[in-house]
């Protein structure tokens, strides 16, 4: 029996998908959405239904013309039935409650009062649940900055600052009442005392909040994931009928990129992240604010380990996803393997009696497009995905770089809200004002509204991937609160950098001396140098650590050079070059730079300079043995082995063991060798020599002399 899904069937009926939902659930079937499938025998008694009601209307439309042509009492008999068929006044109560649901002003007012009883330092509850046998028990969370003082931290925990003191004390941390405690500490001290909390952004309230309205229906924002050499972006390149895969270096996505598609009248937004496995942070980016996530899977090449993370990713962050199997048009292709596979990692597709959406395409000949971009569209109607589009805009930082010409940019997606020209923003340790407002195409925006992606210039500063930019009306408070919140990191960054230092102490108490490699990693944008400090931080060893000193974007300068010949570090520059200044310096300080392209030449290169840090591994090899047979006094000198060498050869100076029996006596070295009295360097099997040990002499007839070499040996990462 064929199944179909429901808007196909409302398609055919020339139907809303709506009303067939409704006819499905009156004939007592279960069915959660427009995309359920329904087979034969449901659609032939949805058919039946439905004609039914058009008898029935066809029955009721005539009356109001029969009306005219009868007579008054026939007139008055026919409405008397129909009578309680008119709405009562009940349901019109209904509707105004419905109306009254939604209070925006009233939703944000209590918002506010939350946030100022948070910040004025009163313990506000938050209440999380807790299920312990038949007993519903309430757990407190208390939510606080990521830096308090040892007094502010008292005060919440109303208990008195020297208890505070006392627990830093045997957390081993010597604190005094003003020093400000990391997010890390706070946590710990509070459960000591039975308080569970929950970091808040700090300053969060100084910045105002302002009223939305509108709320309508917005572009779903669609993140392409998956592993690399899928296809992702060949995907995008089919949509949009551009050719971005050609302007990437060895045609991989090296940064998150956003892109807009309209199709059948509607707006979708794209966001294309890397394949590679060191820009995983910035697929959770990409995952964090999208609505649905598109994995591509090759058909010929099946789930991969990066097509995993990116499911666990969507899973994660709680995105419904819609499986592309791409590269249908291949020889080797096995689609239905793919959906075999994904079942075994907990994506189960529609024909496998799941909830998850796949379509077959080729993104390279570009087969199954159109039906992907309807997909998308049906989930997103049925997700009802709606947003404020009056208010002052709030979005989040994609990507971020300096630009020739504008300064600092990043990609922002809005959330909520609207951004226009000239608007004041702040995100998180930076601000600015809308100059220039330009999507992939080079087009300007005057505003831009929730769901839509643009490069938006120009900030004081570089902001953070991830950061969330928001509109406010007052620069002075804008500028003050982005100051502080720089302030907080700096002492953030200081700290981390004590603990690592105090963390590096008692490693070397543990396992001896480590060898640092220390690197100023540059790169063309945020996103990039991100992902690569991640990375490279992973490739750190028991012997030999990486340590990223300092990290930015934009062009390798003198400062650069200047910091690396100072901290004994080489410099790496991610798709950025070094200034002519900068070139000049580095060559006279003998400070190595190296440039890259692509990821893969960054890590193996790296690879390679922490393999020639390493202390070499050195094996011994057994070359000979020889037999003592007689024990020979030599006056001032001791005694001399007289040996036979029964295997190999004996050299002069190479290392030994004497054994007796099973027993290692000592371990030495050969200082004299003899052949009757002549000095030689070595003595093969088959001959006799005279042998003199370093510090040893104590010989018995019978003992056996192991000859072994060391041979030093490269270690590699």
């Amino acid at each position: 029996m064929g199944k179909k899904r429901v808007y196909e069937v409302a398609k055919e009926l020339n139907k809303d998908s709506k009303e067939v939902l409704d006819a499905l659930k009156e004939l007592g079937m279960k069915v959660k959405s427009n995309l359920s499938s329904i087979d034969d025998d449901a659609i032939e008694k949805l058919k039946k239904y439905l004609s039914k009601e058009k008898i029935e209307e066809k029955v009721e439309v005539p009356i109001p013309p029969i009306e005219e042509e009868l007579e008054e009492e026939e007139v008055l008999e026919i409405y008397v039935e129909p009578e309680p068929k008119v709405a009562p006044p009940k349901k019109k109560k209904k509707k105004k409650k419905k109306e009254r649901k939604i209070d925006a002003a009233l939703v944000e007012k209590r918002i506010k009062e939350t946030r100022s009883i948070l910040e004025t330092g009163k313990r506000k509850k938050y209440k999380k649940k807790k299920k312990g046998g038949n007993v519903e028990v309430e757990e407190e969370i208390l939510k606080v900055p990521p830096f308090m003082t040892v007094s502010e931290l008292a005060e919440i925990l109303d208990v008195g600052p020297n208890d505070i003191l006392m627990k830093c004390l045997e957390l081993g941390l010597r604190a005094t009442i003003n020093q400000r405690l990391d997010f890390d500490t706070i946590s710990l001290i509070s459960e000591e005392f039975g308080q569970k909390v929950e970091m808040q952004e700090e300053f969060e309230s100084e910045i105002e909040e302002g009223e939305y309205s509108d709320i309508r229906e917005k572009p779903p924002v669609v993140t392409i994931m998956g592993h690399v050499d899928h296809g992702k972006t060949t995907l995008i390149d089919k949509i949009r009928l551009s050719d971005l895969v050609s302007k990437e270096k060895g045609r991989i996505t090296q940064k998150i990129g956003a892109y807009h598609v309209k199709y059948n009248g509607k707006t979708i937004t794209f966001i294309d992240t890397p394949g590679h496995e060191a820009f995983t942070a910035m697929r959770a980016r990409g995952a964090k604010v999208t609505d649905i996530v598109v994995l591509v899977v090759a058909a010929n090449d099946g789930v991969k380990p990066q097509t995993i993370e990116a499911i666990d990713h969507a899973k994660a962050a709680g995105v419904p996803i819609i499986v592309a199997i791409n590269k249908i048009d291949l020889p080797d292709a096995n689609p239905e393997k793919v959906k075999m596979q994904l079942a075994d990692v907990g994506v189960m597709v529609q024909e496998y009696g799941g909830d998850v959406m796949s379509v077959n395409i080729s993104a390279l000949k570009g087969i199954g497009i159109e039906e992907l971009l309807e997909t998308i569209l049906l989930l997103a109607e049925d997700m009802d995905l709606k947003a404020p589009f009056e208010g002052p805009g709030e979005g989040y930082i994609l990507e971020a770089k300096k630009s020739k010409g504008f300064g600092n940019v990043a990609t922002v997606i809005v959330e909520k809200g609207k951004i226009k020209k000239g608007d004041i923003f702040i995100a998180g340790s930076t601000y600015g004002k809308v100059r220039v407002m330009i999507d992939e195409d080079k087009k300007i925006w005057s505003e831009v509204t929730p769901g839509i992606a643009v490069q938006i210039s120009s900030f004081n500063d570089l902001p953070v991937v991830g950061d969330k930019l928001k509109v406010v009306k007052d620069e002075k408070r804008a500028k003050e609160t982005a100051e502080k919140r720089k302030v907080a990191k700096r002492l953030q960054e200081m700290s981390r950098k004590k603990q690592i230092s105090l963390e590096a102490i008692q490693e070397k108490l543990v396992r001896g001396e480590y060898v640092e490699l220390k690197i100023v990693l540059k790169g063309d944008d945020s996103g990039a140098v991100e992902a690569l400090s991640d990375t490279l931080g992973r490739l750190s060893t028991d012997e030999v650590h990486v340590n990223i000193i300092h990290r930015g974007v934009g062009d390798i300068t003198e400062n650069d050079v200047l910091l690396a010949s100072a901290s004994d570090a080489i410099i790496v520059g991610f798709r950025t070059r070094p200034t002519g200044k900068a070139r000049d310096i580095a060559k006279n300080e003998g400070i190595e730079i190296r440039t890259y392209d692509i990821i893969y030449d960054v890590v193996d290169d790296i690879k390679k300079a922490m393999s020639g840090l390493l202390a070499p591994e050195y094996e011994e090899h057994e070359i000979g043995r020889a037999e003592v047979r007689m024990v020979i006094r030599v006056p001032k000198v001791g005694n001399i082995a007289g040996s036979y060498v029964i295997q190999g050869k004996v050299l002069r100076g190479a290392k030994c063991e004497v054994l007796r029996g099973e027993e290692l006596i000592a371990e030495t070295k050969i200082n004299s060798l003899k052949r009757f009295k002549e000095d030689v360097k070595e003595v093969v099997e088959g001959f006799e020599c005279g042998i003199g040990l370093e510090g040893f002499d104590s010989f018995q007839e019978g003992d056996i002399i192991v000859v072994y070499e060391t041979i030093e040996k490269e270690r590699t990462i």
